[in-house]
């Protein structure tokens, strides 16, 4: 047959290569800031001024520039920030740079389209660019790893399109017959991040011409929709792809066959149809039905099995070639990440189980464990395809293998200290949550005993971070070092026979899975009903079988007030640090009681768009928080929470006192609240909305200048320097978010709980 000439792209390669490197830093940047917030909330007082004169300020004794800031720093907005830099700008650009350099050597091809390569590449920056500026202004949906707007989700699904196309293109002018694993982990990536993104993004827009959207789904059904997708973002963003470049980089970086063809396909059919099961044991002893947690809990055990063969057929590929290990830093790289990958697969099913559940969520160790994955799965083996490609690329030796040896060492170093600090940090947390005297009463009622006891571990783990970044920058210096010194080389020339076409019908004698290889379009539906099979059984139930979500009577929507309050929450990123979740436990009853002494009810959040139940108390549960403080603490405690709580590593929120609330689109909040989600407001209650807002706001500033003179003397003073530009307090962003904050939890009593018999 006639040999066919052609040329790879490392064009596209090399884009993919300097954003990987380039997002990678600022992610690791931003995280290492949160870090250091966790410790120092005074971080932004520090570099745009304060009122507060017991803090060092660049700006000291003007608080101006901290509200002129607009909380662009604040821990909410920058967490958010982090962890979608991280995952959508550091890792999908690894996984888009390995996958463009090994699919068309796999496929012996050029991509399909050069167009729809530098599409895909420019749009996917162009969004994490977007990210970044709407993160930082506030404009987010709270959910997490989701928390980008619908313009953005739009984005991302037409570059995710973009890039399907791409592939599956390439797959279908392949001059090599079967596809190799790395292929079949790059097409269950594809399909399953369509199917999480899509579905777990239906959210209804207030306008076309607002960023603001309201999620389809309300309470529990969000709950189990965004932890289908959070779980699963980690399932086939931060897992199925980073196997594929493993099958093939480590391989070659050892120059040995992959350990078990046989173990590959067990590897990959049983993970992909197991992982999509796994999400509700986020949500164990919440509101969401028992059925879907036990549900949750089985399949995430059983995930250690397809797993750790992965990691098994990783690590063995290198049988009788570790001592190469001693010599390459690309293999130790790979190593570390492989064996992190081990680990953390090892005890996320642990974490699944109701034991250590109720012990760990909501604390540092579910930190910890995500980072071991994070820096050390993730991170490392970016980073040694990053190592393997610069010099194939630039036809060179890398400047200083001793560099990337130390590079090796203090990214090492940087996840000890980070995650051990975490476990030990999550250890005591959950544990001293739970801890009673003997007469019955709770041993660290005050939630600052158990914020201040874990300070140094986070400080621990900003060291740790600070190994891990440092680390990060001598790459930087070594890649450009040999970028420097080396050639590159844009076009690879190659050749391949063509592939001749022999039918898609099974062959006598042929394997099963052979012949599935040959037949891409078979093996992407065969992986595309192993992916959905999880989801349908356990969502669509969930949100058809009214069963599963009884209602209660005394629960009413929010005031038009409590809405915007609810909004500016979820602008803030408050879900951070806070949850909205009272499990059923003693010591979270006894703790967070309020008025009303009762855990969480699914019934109570159905007027929940999105749901806001966290996964992390740096801040305690606030879902009775309504009633349990006065008006005035809530105002004093937004200003600076080290007045009312001292300790408390809460940021500050100023411009809320100052901000006049916009209530522009309250009227058309409500119309879309009952048009779109039937939500039961009356046409009188639409009508009246403003003077309903106006009432509800009066009666809090009433009670604020009851509560706190000293604080009504500050609005007169500020009323009479002012003059017309005076803001009235009612109209006020604080009050607002008073209002919501006082309205949590406070629509059951012990007495009036109704729960309506459903058919």
């Amino acid at each position: 047959m006639e040999t066919q000439k052609f040329n790879y792209d490392n064009n596209i390669v090399r884009a993919f290569l300097y954003a990987t490197i380039v997002f990678g830093i600022i992610g690791f940047i931003l995280g290492l800031t949160a870090a250091l917030m966790l410790f120092y909330p005074e971080l932004p007082e520090f570099l745009f001024g304060t009122d507060d004169t017991t803090i060092m300020s660049l700006r000291s004794g003007n608080i101006q520039g901290l509200i002129n800031s607009q909380g662009a720093l604040g821990f909410g907005r920058i967490r958010m920030l982090h962890t979608s830099a991280v995952i959508f700008a550091f890792v999908c650009n690894s996984f888009f740079c390995g996958a463009y350099y090994s699919m068309q050597r796999l496929l012996k091809t050029r991509m399909y389209s050069d167009t729809l390569s530098w599409i895909h590449f420019w749009t996917w920056q162009i969004m994490i660019i977007a990210v970044v500026i709407t993160f930082l202004m506030g404009i987010n949906s709270s959910k997490e790893y989701a928390e980008h707007e619908w313009p953005i989700d739009i984005l991302i699904t037409f570059s995710w399109v973009i890039f399907g196309i791409n592939m599956f293109g390439t797959i279908a002018k392949r001059r090599v017959r079967h596809l190799y694993v790395a292929i079949w982990f790059y097409i269950a990536t594809w399909i399953a991040v369509a199917m999480l993104h899509i579905f777990n993004n239906l959210e209804v827009p207030l306008s076309f011409t607002s960023w603001k959207s309201y999620s389809a789904y309300a309470g529990v059904k969000d709950a189990l929709v965004q932890w289908w997708y959070g779980h699963n973002a980690v399932a086939f963003v931060l897992t199925t792809p980073v196997l594929g470049l493993m099958y093939y980089f480590m391989p070659k970086a050892a120059n040995r066959p992959v350990f078990s063809y046989k173990l590959s396909i067990i590897h990959f059919w049983s993970l992909i149809f197991v992982y999509l099961w796994a999400g509700p044991h986020h949500l164990q002893y919440t509101a969401l039905p028992a059925w879907a947690q036990a549900v949750g809990t089985g399949f995430s055990i059983m995930l250690i099995a397809p797993s750790w063969g992965g990691m098994l057929n990783g690590l063995l590929t290198l049988r009788g070639a570790w001592d190469k290990v001693r010599e390459n830093s690309i293999l130790k790289f790979f190593v570390v990440a492989v064996t992190c990958y081990g680990m953390a697969t090892f005890e996320g099913p642990l974490l699944a189980t109701k034991s250590l559940n109720k012990i760990g969520h909501y604390t540092d160790w579910v930190i910890g464990h995500v980072h071991l994955g994070a820096l050390g799965w993730n991170g490392f083996m970016a980073f040694g395809v990053v190592y393997y490609l610069i010099p194939i690329m630039w036809r060179t030796e890398l400047w200083s293998k001793k560099l990337a040896n130390l590079h090796f060492w203090l990214g090492t170093l940087g996840i000890i200290f980070y995650a051990v600090p975490m476990y030990i940090s999550g250890f005591t947390q959950g544990l001293m949550w739970k801890q009673f005297n003997p007469d019955g009463t709770l041993l660290w009622k005050n939630w600052l005993d158990t914020v201040t006891a874990i300070i140094p571990y986070y400080k621990m783990r900003f060291l740790g971070g600070l190994l891990y970044l440092s680390g990060a920058i001598l790459m930087v210096v070594n890649v450009y070092k040999t970028i420097r010194k080396g050639s590159f080389q844009k076009e690879v020339p190659a050749e391949a026979p063509a592939l001749a076409n022999v039918g898609s019908a099974r062959k006598e004698g042929e394997g099963v899975h052979l012949w599935l290889e040959r037949t891409p379009h078979l093996l992407s539906i065969l992986a595309f009903i192993a992916i959905a099979i999880g989801g349908l059984v356990e969502i669509v139930p969930t949100l058809t079988v009214k069963s599963n979500l009884p209602t209660i009577s005394a629960v009413k929507p929010y005031s038009p007030l409590e809405l915007e309050g609810r909004d500016l929450y979820i602008r803030e990123g408050c879900n951070s640090c806070h949850s909205q979740m009272i499990r059923p436990f003693r010591d979270e009853v006894n703790r967070f009681d309020g008025k009303n002494g009762q855990y969480s009810k699914a019934g109570e959040f159905v007027y929940d768009r999105p749901f806001l139940w966290g996964s992390k108390r740096t801040g305690p549960d606030l879902h009775r928080e309504g009633n349990r403080n006065p008006d005035s603490w809530h105002f004093k405690h937004m200003y600076n929470p080290r007045i009312t709580s001292a300790g408390s590593i809460m940021p500050r929120f100023p411009w809320l006192i100052t901000n006049q609330l916009d209530r522009s689109q309250m009227v058309d909040k409500m119309k879309l609240m009952k048009n779109t989600f039937d939500i039961p407001y009356t046409k009188a209650q639409i009508d009246s909305a403003n003077q309903w807002a106006d009432n509800q706001s009066k009666a809090i500033v009433k009670r604020i200048y009851a509560e706190a003179a000293d604080v009504k003397l500050q609005v007169e003073k500020d009323k009479a320097a002012k003059g017309n530009q005076f803001i009235p307090l009612e109209q006020r962003e604080i009050i607002a978010m008073i209002a919501y904050l006082q309205r949590l939890g406070t629509d059951i009593k012990t007495t009036e709980i109704k729960t309506a018999s459903v058919d």
